[in-house]
């Protein structure tokens, strides 16, 4: 998003003070973006211009015809997060606020690195992970092919053990 326009990442900046929400599923982050139908040219620029979140809708039900825009994963943990952070001095409370609880709620943090420029995220994206030692000669053991990663304790597929966040 480094070639996106001043202008346009202010704009964005502008409709997520307004309209967005900072939040979560309680398993991973996630920026919502969701507006009546008549926004539609806005949802359209913001496939184009930020195409790492994801468009949904339009939607009919309960009276309401709403689009969707959401922001998950690594855009968000890489690209929205760190960019919605350099430009935080231009945020109110309240959104800072919320941003700032998305960032700690789901640990999008701010790496050795990256604080001096300001940064939330870790292009790393360890997610809040943490290394187990290596046991006793481990290092001398051939890899193995089948990996299994577990998110509170439920394999998800083949041996990499992901401890999760209170709210995850």
């Amino acid at each position: 998003m480094a070639d996106v326009p001043d202008l346009e990442v202010g704009y964005l900046l502008g409709v997520l003070a307004g309209e967005g929400h900072f939040g979560g599923d309680g398993r991973q982050p996630q920026v919502t973006l969701r507006m009546h139908t008549r926004h539609e040219g806005l949802f359209r620029w913001l496939e184009r211009t930020f195409p790492g979140g994801v468009l949904y809708g339009p939607y009919h039900h309960g009276g309401r015809s709403y689009f969707q825009w959401m922001a998950r994963g690594r855009f968000l943990r890489e690209e929205l997060a760190p960019l919605v952070d350099r430009h935080r001095h231009l945020l109110d409370a309240h959104t800072l606020g919320r941003f700032d609880a998305m960032c700690g709620t789901y640990r999008i943090r701010r790496s050795e690195a990256e604080q001096d420029r300001g940064v939330v995220g870790h292009v790393g994206g360890d997610g809040g992970a943490e290394a187990e030692p290596l046991a006793q000669g481990a290092e001398q053991q051939p890899e193995q092919e089948n990996v299994e990663i577990r998110r509170r304790g439920q394999p998800v597929a083949g041996v990499l053990e992901v401890e999760a966040g209170p709210e995850e």
